[in-house]
């Protein structure tokens, strides 16, 4: 019998912290337990404290990890809430995603302060985007566009906008509906034409692999097909690159059967770009990406990821 509180890791931004909320809440109903059994623990990571720089020149998806990490690995953590799309495709031996929350809505969305939609800026228009999978499809669609590099919590970025800073910015609309503020966009971008990181709109709940009474507690609330689909897309994560240097799209459907999961690669300015589709079983979610990812690297050939490196 649990007699003191389970100790969730998160970062402390107001978007972490509203998914770490949910996730406890969901943890409370399915269990029978009082909210005040999971005990929040805010941690700084080095992500959060360096916004003046690009993630891949401070070290990439790690930074937002490795200090809940260590407390996983050291026990001072039960379990921590991350944003899937966050989390390396390599993690510490001893750790897993356990399990995932419903997934929210994938799509990107622009805020646009000089012209509602994308294509309708100006010519020569300023967006800031830290993602350079939106650098890269913001070139793609408006090579005339100026993409500068545009880092922070949603509330920073909208503040730099609201100041004129550029003329448009592009966040997730799950992060936005999380926050409360889904009529703060003024374009839902088309995931065919515009499509979403692998990952986007679901959380995860990372744990260590032996703890088998916190991982029993965490399967409670597992999306089954949330997790199929994210598992999927971080097999084709994994066959690439993953990190934040490199330009990668790709968003997986599971109906717990079947999943459909398609992909794209592009080079950071966006000039050309690879496609890939692919369906199979939903127990072989893992393996269909990395076949995905397989394909699509033969399909570029080795001179396209010249400009990844």
């Amino acid at each position: 019998m649990q007699t003191k509180p389970f100790r969730i890791g998160t970062r402390g931004s107001p978007l972490a912290l509203a998914q770490t909320h949910e996730t406890r809440d969901r943890l409370a109903a399915a269990h029978g337990l009082p909210p005040e059994m999971f005990e929040v623990v805010i941690l700084s990571t080095k992500g959060d404290r360096i916004t003046d720089r690009p993630l891949a020149e401070i070290g990439g998806k790690g930074l937002f990890t490795e200090e809940l990490e260590q407390q996983l690995l050291s026990g001072d953590l039960d379990f921590a809430v991350h944003s899937s799309k966050d989390m390396p495709t390599k993690l510490p031996e001893g750790l897993s995603l356990s399990a995932f929350l419903p997934r929210e809505d994938v799509r990107d969305a622009f805020v646009g302060r000089t012209a509602p939609k994308l294509v309708d800026l100006p010519q020569g228009a300023t967006v800031g985007s830290s993602s350079l999978r939106r650098q890269a499809l913001i070139r793609r669609l408006r090579p005339d566009i100026n993409v500068i590099t545009y880092r922070g919590q949603v509330e920073t970025r909208l503040r730099k906008l609201a100041e004129g800073h550029a003329d448009g910015t592009l966040l997730a609309f799950a992060g936005l509906k999380r926050l409360g503020m889904a009529d703060v966009p003024t374009e839902l971008l088309d995931p065919d034409e515009f499509p979403p990181a692998p990952a986007q709109g679901a959380i995860c709940i990372e744990s260590r692999i032996s703890d088998s009474r916190i991982n029993t507690l965490l399967a409670a609330i597992d999306d089954p097909r949330t997790h199929e689909a994210v598992d999927c897309e971080r097999g084709f994560l994994a066959t690439l690159d993953g990190s934040c240097r490199t330009p990668i799209a790709g968003h997986a459907v599971s109906d717990g059967a079947h999943i459909r999961f398609s992909g794209m690669i592009l080079t950071p300015d966006g000039t050309t770009c690879h496609r890939i589709a692919i369906e199979g079983k939903a127990a072989d979610a893992t393996e269909l990406g990395r076949k995905a990812g397989e394909q699509i690297r033969a399909k570029a050939g080795p001179g396209f990821f010249l400009s990844w490196t």
